[in-house]
């Protein structure tokens, strides 16, 4: 992880900033050229960046920060234009005052932490630049690391330099681009309350970047996804990830089941419709939306959200129950999926270890798949 310090101090505490960008570049993913096109504010608060590799996260980072132009439109912080294209005005990153800090670590090996924090503040009185540093290592709780060169201290305490780094020369808006992917939850856990905690003296806008929809929900007051280059979705955390419109923020928000459904029937009375799932004859009742019978949509449903049984339910209040057969189970960590095939459809579903054992499941096993009304979320194709 590394940061780009500003050389010049910023606001003191308490001065709200608002980022607003509104540009558009031209940007290389694995699948080929894209435009990366986006136009959003960010207030003070964690807005999250979402989305898959090679959508824009970090070439929309490095633009704000001022590593990278854009081919046209504005950026701007705090009411004051970072880059205007129609202006001509392009302030060079190191003025711009925004704390960047990158996955890769790149403090510098030969200097201390206490050193490596003070390395933005040169232009300070060495009595300002004393206080501020004292300040933001008791705020990381790493003082007693002061002396200690990066070699010599942990990754997560690595990771706390480097924050600490980013946020002593006050920035007006702090650009995370997936820091913490490398640290175990708690480690993670701890530094983002010391961040958060941070944040609320100082309210500036943060950028997070992540790929894992557990942080958008433990972080985000705001979260944007972007798909490509473009925003496709915006808005709190659980409006988002939780019913997810589109396919492309499904798959990001852990649908693992998507599938195309046709409307047979609506049942007005009772606020659901029945769905024919893919070409074959599985039907399943789903929440009623605006759609008329034989209309096409995508059906997600989270395979933590199924059940399984070994035997057929009775006075169960889903009003799904399929049978079906395990085509296979795959263990990853402490989750098993299992694979099963009803009526020509393949659904994962998500079971313990625990569960696995006590229903003795396996390849060819039959079993019955319990699909709950409201846990079917219906997309526009």
């Amino acid at each position: 992880m590394k940061t780009v310090p500003s050389k010049k101090s910023a606001a003191r505490p308490g001065i709200s900033s608002q980022l607003e960008v509104r540009i558009r570049k031209r940007f290389l993913n694995p699948e080929g050229s894209f435009i990366l096109n986006t136009h959003f504010r960010a207030l003070a608060g964690f807005t999250i960046l979402f989305g898959a590799s090679g959508a824009g996260k970090t070439t929309l980072l490095d633009c704000i920060a001022g590593l990278s132009d854009p081919d046209d439109g504005r950026i701007t912080v705090g009411g004051e234009d970072l880059y205007d294209s129609e202006k001509k005005r392009n302030v060079a990153a190191w003025k711009r005052r925004i704390g960047y800090v990158f996955q890769e670590l790149a403090l510098f090996p030969h200097l201390t932490a206490e050193e490596n924090v003070a390395y933005g503040l040169h232009a300070l009185a060495p009595a300002e630049q004393q206080a501020r540093t004292a300040e933001i290592l008791r705020t990381f709780r790493i003082e007693h690391l002061r002396g200690r060169r990066p070699a010599e201290i942990s990754g997560g305490e690595r990771q706390r330099v480097a924050l600490a780094r980013a946020l002593v020369t006050e920035p007006r808006a702090l650009l995370l681009d997936e820091p913490l992917a490398a640290l175990d939850g708690p480690t993670k856990s701890h530094i983002l309350a010391d961040l958060r905690q941070w944040n609320q003296n100082h309210r500036v806008p943060i950028l997070y970047v992540t790929h894992s929809s557990e942080e958008v929900f433990a972080l985000g007051d705001e979260v944007i996804v972007l798909d490509a280059g473009r925003i496709v979705a915006q808005g709190r955390p659980h409006e988002v990830m939780r019913a997810p419109r589109l396919e492309t923020v499904a798959h990001l928000s852990g649908f693992e089941n998507i599938f195309d459904g046709t409307v047979v029937a609506l049942h007005e009375d009772r606020g659901t419709m029945t769905c024919r799932v893919g070409t074959g004859t599985l039907e399943v009742e789903t929440p009623l939306v605006r759609a008329e019978v034989g209309s096409r949509l995508r059906i997600g449903i989270r395979a933590g959200d199924l059940l399984l049984a070994t035997e057929s339910p009775r006075g169960l209040s889903a009003r799904n129950v399929v049978p079906g057969t395990i085509r296979g189970l795959e263990q990853r960590d402490v989750i098993v999926s299992a694979f099963v095939i009803c009526s020509g459809t393949e659904f994962e579903v998500h079971l313990t270890l625990a569960a696995r054992e006590a229903l003795h499941l396996g390849a060819g096993k039959k079993v019955w798949l319990v699909v709950k009304t409201h846990s079917c979320h219906l997309m526009s194709q």
